[in-house]
This record gives C-alpha cells, sequence and structure tokens, in this order.
C-alpha cells in the first residue's frame, strides 16, 4: 500500500496545483496501469466550460487515448475524492480494475460540491425528474439497435 500512498499524494498535489493556478476544482486523478503512472487528470469545468471535464473523465479520456483502447480493464484510477455520478459511470464505462480516492462524497458537499440532488434524481422516474424527460420517436429510433445488432464486425463495449 506504500506505493498506492505515492499515487494518491500525486493526484492531491495535482488538485492543489490545479487550484493554484485557477484552472478549475480541487480535484486531482490519475490512471496507473502496473505500477506506472499512464495519464493524470484534474478539475476544468470552469477553464474549459465544459461540465464534464471532472478530474477523473479527463484522466480516462487521457488514458484511452494513451492505450488506443477505450477500456482500462488493467488499470486503477487514484483520485482525491469518491467519484460522483458522471464520473462513476465513466469508471464503469472504462471498466477500470480498482479506484483508489481520499475525500468522500460529505467532505465534498461539506466544500460546495454536493452530488446528493443529482442522485436523487437519478432515482425518480424520468417524468417525475426536475428536468422534463419525455420520450419521442421511439419505435423509429429501435431502428439504430436493429442495425447495430445486424453488424457482423461491430466493436462490443
Amino acid at each position: 500500500m506504500a506505493k498506492a500512498s505515492v499515487f494518491m499524494a500525486k493526484a492531491i498535489d495535482l488538485a492543489l496545483e490545479n487550484v493554484e493556478l485557477g484552472k478549475g476544482g480541487p480535484f486531482g486523478a490519475l490512471i496507473v496501469q502496473n505500477g506506472e503512472i499512464l495519464a493524470s487528470g484534474a478539475n476544468l469545468v470552469t477553464s474549459l466550460n465544459d461540465p464534464t471535464a471532472h478530474a477523473e473523465v479527463v484522466a480516462i479520456r487521457a488514458a484511452c487515448a494513451f492505450k488506443s483502447e477505450f477500456q482500462l480493464t488493467d488499470c486503477d484510477l487514484y483520485t482525491t475524492c469518491e467519484p460522483c455520478p458522471m464520473c462513476l459511470g465513466a469508471i464503469y464505462w472504462a471498466r477500470l480494475r480498482h479506484v483508489y480516492f481520499a475525500c468522500t462524497a460529505a467532505d465534498a458537499a461539506d466544500a460546495g460540491f454536493d452530488d446528493r440532488y443529482i442522485y436523487e434524481q437519478i432515482a425518480r422516474a424520468p417524468a417525475d425528474r426536475a428536468i422534463p424527460f419525455d420520450s419521442l420517436m421511439r419505435d423509429e429510433a429501435l431502428a439504430c439497435f436493429a442495425a447495430w445488432s445486424a453488424k457482423t464486425n461491430r466493436v462490443n463495449y
């Protein structure tokens, strides 16, 4: 676990540097494979005007680009905070092997980054969410899935 502490310390330094430079929120993340850092990411939401530019997502994108793969099954993520719902989804889609986090979601909420609202919205039926969700042209759109299913050379994920 000593090596894990070294990686987490680097993620924390990345987050602190990000705050100092004013690039975004106080979050940093590293993708590690076989004891080597493949990619890093810091929160760039405000500097890029991109609500998806969380540290974990930035690091996952960079690692996937570096490896020319869309899955990171043999990689670990070190992140300065327990991942939000969006990052959690990205982690599962990337198939990361292990996640190490420092601060908790409650710590983030105390600092003004509260994800409880999002978790509450996810649990609701689409018609009951704060942002209206309406299904439209489902029958026509099912053709997209039929085309995917019929494709013999598709790359499954």
